[in-house]
């Protein structure tokens, strides 16, 4: 009661005919976005794409097969044909203009290619209604999608950096699950998780609630009820010990891809 009904696709012939050969493997594609960001091995120094393997090993280790997504508007129906569910992944903080905002002095590693793909992935994602689970950065990119904005720096808000202490260094803190939510029936009433963000939701986009808090009172996750599964975390479940997040997207993108096929 109160999903929204997911709009009809029709994957492309080429994507159809692969998509059908999976199709009961039992493994479903799940999609990870990803860095496009400068990097050294060996005598190379060069731009790549990549993501921190913990997405990728999360997502196994859910019973999924990941897929790691590059930042990049070209081909994203075809895409989107191809993934059963959607990783929105960390890095950097969010362009402020996508929300109409002025930039804060604290806010670092903003990548508007970054930004204005993800964007169009996830409202079409969305569209669709693919299971979507967006992690940090993914979940302010969740809130920006829908309308909302953000806190642009929680210290100033909170009086202190717990959520963020050292850069490069999880922080770890509870959260509380709030009652009635998709979270709190997948986590529990508390869960320890792993934080590493200086920004926060602000305004909420349209159709998302809140879903959890910590102890200073930040929200901490954010959901949509109306959908198939669209949750948002500020932590950092991949790299945690319990993948029940990781879980339950992959068995509802198991869901989505049989009702496809």
């Amino acid at each position: 009661p109160g999903r929204r009904r997911r709009c009809p696709t029709t994957p492309s012939s080429s994507w159809a005919s692969a998509r059908r050969s999976l199709a009961g493997t039992g493994s479903p594609l799940i999609g990870i976005t990803s860095y496009e960001e400068p990097v050294a091995w060996g005598a190379w120094n060069v731009e790549a794409v990549l993501v921190p393997s913990a997405y990728t090993r999360a997502v196994e280790g859910a019973g999924g097969r990941p897929l790691v997504v590059p930042p990049a508007e070209l081909g994203m129906e075809e895409l989107l044909d191809a993934l059963d569910g959607l990783v929105f992944s960390g890095g950097g903080d969010v362009d402020p203009g996508a929300y109409g905002a002025e930039a804060h002095d604290a806010v670092r590693g903003v990548n508007p290619k970054r930004d204005e793909a993800e964007l169009e992935l996830l409202r079409e994602a969305l569209r669709r209604d693919m299971p979507v689970l967006a992690v940090c950065r993914g979940s302010q990119v969740l809130n920006v999608a829908l309308g909302g904005d953000l806190v642009q720096h929680l210290p100033e808000v909170v009086g202190d950096e717990k959520h963020k202490h050292t850069p490069g260094v999880f922080g770890d803190h509870d959260v509380d699950l709030l009652p009635g939510t998709r979270l709190q029936r997948v986590l529990g009433e508390h869960a320890p998780v792993k934080s590493h963000h200086h920004q926060g939701y602000g305004r909420l986009g349209e159709g998302l609630r809140e879903a959890a808090r910590a102890d200073d009172g930040t929200i901490e996750a954010i959901e949509d009820p109306s959908r198939r599964f669209a949750l948002g975390v500020l932590w950092h479940p991949e790299e945690g010990e319990d993948f029940a997040l990781f879980q339950e997207l992959v068995e509802e993108a198991r869901g989505y891809r049989e009702e496809r096929w």
